[in-house]
């Protein structure tokens, strides 16, 4: 007999070779034909593999959470057996779940197109419908090999030879078909639903070598109800109308090009947006009792050796030679640099916390096919600053620390989904005692902050713990900005010290922290968070005086320079084009406001104020224009100063 404890407590006893289903149909036949997987002392299995012994035992239901990975999972095989039985003579290769849906490889010589995915989900739906069984089998090594090359299926036979000795080697039938898989899977394809749709096709390398072939890569994207599917299409419906890349060219923000792989031209507007922020940054810094300080870009290979990068980041750096020899790197970051200004002179424990900042631009070497935009360059700003503490001052930096970060989020419009506390991973430094104390330091911090962090299980850096801070935007993504990691190691590597109250040097802990990670990626989540129209403070023209008439010409000069006097980033539209004309162009640029004047408006010494997204105007003063501009012009942390709430 086998004793299983069910998530209520009770335990149970079932005869030895019990199936996930027999345990199901002894509680209920009804809950036997809905049940579709198991979840026996923490794992996945299918439903109908015998279990293996004691243990804790619960039933999953194809609508519960854990199980959409599952749907995604089977909606991949059923992809790969449609595409076959279409293209008879493709090879599949590799196809698992991921992040909202799933893709599939596969080798054939003629190419995919998009208006081969209407039939292939018709196929998919058909296969669906047949309700086949996934029936899982355990080959032997050597037929399996011999069994995939006998069917012309090469690269499975390569995946079985390279598997460890030790490794079962498992196939997943449905029905004729079958595939090289761990699992687990659903009881029959039926359950994976119709909640499905291929989104789009791309290229890849076999096992992601550049030197090998290069399959075609199938997505989709799997939910269990139509009405998951559908809001999630919608959303990506959303997403691309928001695309970083589309709104900074129409916007005139930046662009990228060939000959600077990963780097940014920033054009005038775009600046602007970049200052403004950075002004912003300065600011909530100051105010905080950060000093700003500004290291080398190009650093000697010695220096990098010492501080452990050369070893472990050299592949990621970027490394040129002088004519007298010297080996250098630009840097990747910050931190050793900062160490540097700590280390000149001798610092008193009267000094810490010392809260370093600096805006500093670094650069990594990431493989081109990684680019994304602003979301993934090779050149960057980090808005980077380390803070040195003693022991006892760990806990009280990182919850104040906290609290700045949701903050300056709130402001830039990102609200907090949640923050994560990453926990010791496999490959780490450190004792047991040491990563107990420092995860305990971490969490304390959060609860102090008020706020209960999310773990998340071998997530840490290698050298401690760290929290990251989760936001999530105006569709509903969730992005990592922020992050606060506990340091011991790089201040012992680079012998930084102080004097403690006792006389004696003592090593400072360093905490690294971000709030906005680099400026280009915040800066790209910001413009896609927005849809481009942005909040006044932020946005680069905040108004635009457009002439009605060209008799009103030399009044809109005049409100243009009274706009400019107090401070609000304003252009000019003299052309001789329709209003409705100059209207629509400024509302695709996401302008805020357009203060329209003609003859009217001159004699009455006024302003017709037309907000972004609105057919509505205002009609009001100069003056009274300026006054309400200018207030929403007022950045939240100068408003609450104002205010007296800060």
């Amino acid at each position: 007999m086998i004793e299983l404890k069910f998530p209520d407590g009770a335990v149970r006893q079932y005869p030895a070779g019990s199936t996930g289903r027999d345990v199901a149909a002894a509680i209920s036949p009804s809950l036997a034909k809905k049940a579709a997987l198991v979840v026996w002392n923490g794992e996945q299995r299918d439903l109908d593999r015998v279990i293996d012994g004691n243990g804790d035992f619960r039933l999953l239901m194809r609508d519960d959470a854990e199980a959409l990975e599952t749907i995604r999972h089977d909606a991949a095989h059923v992809l790969a057996e449609a595409v076959q039985e279409l293209f008879p003579g493709t090879q599949v290769t590799i196809g698992p779940a991921i992040e909202d849906g799933f893709y599939y490889d596969f080798a054939r010589d003629e190419p995919f197109s998009t208006d081969d995915f209407p039939k292939i989900e018709k196929k998919m739906a058909e296969i669906i419908d047949r309700g086949a069984p996934l029936e899982r089998q355990v080959w032997n090594r050597d037929e399996a090999i011999a069994h995939f090359e006998k069917i012309g299926e090469e690269y499975k036979a390569e995946l079985i030879r390279d598997l460890p000795e030790t490794e079962t080697i498992t196939v997943y039938k449905q029905g004729e078909w079958a595939d090289l898989c761990r699992g687990p899977h659903f009881p029959t394809t039926k359950f994976v639903g119709k909640a499905f749709k291929l989104t789009k096709l791309a290229g890849a390398y076999w096992r992601g070598d550049s030197n090998r072939a290069q399959l075609q890569r199938i997505y989709g994207t799997a939910w269990a109800t139509k009405e998951d599917l559908d809001a999630y299409l919608l959303r990506i419906e959303e997403a691309e109308k928001r695309d970083h890349r589309k709104l900074g060219r129409a916007m005139e923000l930046f662009h990228m090009q060939e000959e600077g792989r990963g780097m940014v031209f920033w054009h005038p507007k775009g600046w602007v947006l970049w200052r403004v922020l950075e002004a912003y940054m300065r600011r909530r810094l100051d105010a905080a009792g950060y000093v700003e300080v500004k290291t080398p870009q190009v650093l000697d290979r010695k220096f990098w050796e010492a501080s452990g990068h050369w070893d472990k980041y050299r592949a990621n750096m970027f490394v040129c030679e002088t004519v007298e020899g010297e080996t250098l790197s630009l840097k990747p970051m910050n931190c050793p640099g900062h160490v540097q200004i700590f280390d000149q002179g001798q610092r008193s424990y009267r000094e810490l916390p010392l809260r370093m900042a600096e805006f500093g631009a670094c650069h990594r070497y990431e493989p081109s096919g990684s680019l994304h935009g602003l979301m993934r360059v090779r050149g960057f700003t980090q808005d980077d600053a380390h803070i040195f503490c003693r022991e006892d001052q760990i806990v009280e930096e990182t919850a104040e620390f906290i609290k700045l970060c949701r903050s300056v989020h709130a402001d830039l419009g990102m609200e907090t989904a949640y923050i994560s506390l990453g926990t010791r991973p496999e490959l780490r430094a450190g004792t047991e005692e040491f990563w107990d104390k420092a995860e305990a330091q971490m969490l304390e911090a959060a609860r102090a902050a008020g706020t209960e962090p999310v773990v998340t299980e071998g997530d840490g850096a290698f050298y401690a713990p760290k929290l990251d801070f989760i936001v999530k935007d105006a569709i509903g993504r969730e992005w990592t900005c922020g992050t606060i990691q506990l340091d011991y190691v790089l201040p012992e590597r680079l012998d930084a010290t102080y004097i403690a109250e006792d006389g004696q040097k003592h090593r400072p802990v360093m905490l690294h922290r971000a709030i906005l990670g680099s400026f280009e990626r915040f800066i790209g989540i910001m413009i896609e968070n927005y849809a481009g129209a942005f909040p006044l403070w932020l946005a680069p023209t905040q108004a635009v005086v457009a002439t009605i008439t060209s008799d009103a010409d030399g009044y809109a000069e005049e409100v243009l320079a009274k706009f400019r006097a107090a401070g609000l980033r304003t252009e000019i539209d003299l052309r001789n084009e329709k209003i409705n004309y100059k209207i629509r162009e400024h509302s695709v640029a996401k302008v805020p406001a357009i203060a329209v004047v003609g003859r009217k408006e001159a004699e009455e010494g006024k302003v017709a104020i037309r907000r972004f997204g609105s057919q509505a105007q205002t009609i009001v003063t100069v003056e009274e224009a300026i006054a309400m501009l200018t207030d929403e012009a007022l950045a939240p942390d100068l408003k609450r100063i104002r205010d007296g709430v800060a």
